[in-house]
């Protein structure tokens, strides 16, 4: 799915409360990959269909439509961030399924960083997608971080 971007964006999951269906056997992997039934779904245009209609509720995540609303095992975030670009002066973070967003923030959980992506949804950076993250960052008052529009710290600068 690599080089893939959306031409359109999610639909308006947050509008949408239909009943709960139950869950399905559809699991989004730690690297990012959909799954069905035990089998990875191999057709991008596919999961981009259905990370369209991908939702967080509570501690879990359902995809919903205005009639029905199934849930999904998700093993760490569903989205991972595999490229980043300056723009202007932000910094949009590309994801496995195409979405193109500006970083707002950033979330470190240990030594693995995570960047908000949509709808209350995370995107786990990859590592090489930080490492050029880490080349862009500045140091103030004390802290390394990104520059957008804003200071995004991403932890203490070094003694």
């Amino acid at each position: 799915m690599r080089g893939l971007i959306r031409t359109s964006g999610p639909a308006p999951v947050h509008l949408w409360d239909p009943p709960f269906c139950g869950m399905i056997d559809m699991r989004i992997d730690r690297e990012g990959v959909w799954h069905h039934e035990g089998r990875p779904i191999t057709r991008p245009a596919l999961v981009q269909l259905f990370s369209n209609i991908l939702k967080r509720e509570g501690e879990g995540y359902v995809l919903v439509t205005p009639v029905e609303k199934v849930g999904i095992t998700v093993e760490d975030v569903p989205f991972v961030v595999i490229d980043a670009h300056v723009a202007g002066a932000g910094i949009d973070l590309i994801t496995q399924v195409g979405d193109r967003v500006p970083l707002t923030g950033l979330r470190m959980a240990g030594d693995v960083p995570y960047a908000p992506i949509r709808g209350g949804m995370e995107g786990r950076i990859d590592r090489k997608t930080f490492y050029r993250l880490v080349d862009l960052a500045v140091e103030e008052d004390g802290r390394i971080g990104l520059r957008t529009d804003r200071f995004i710290p991403i932890g203490p600068a070094a003694a």
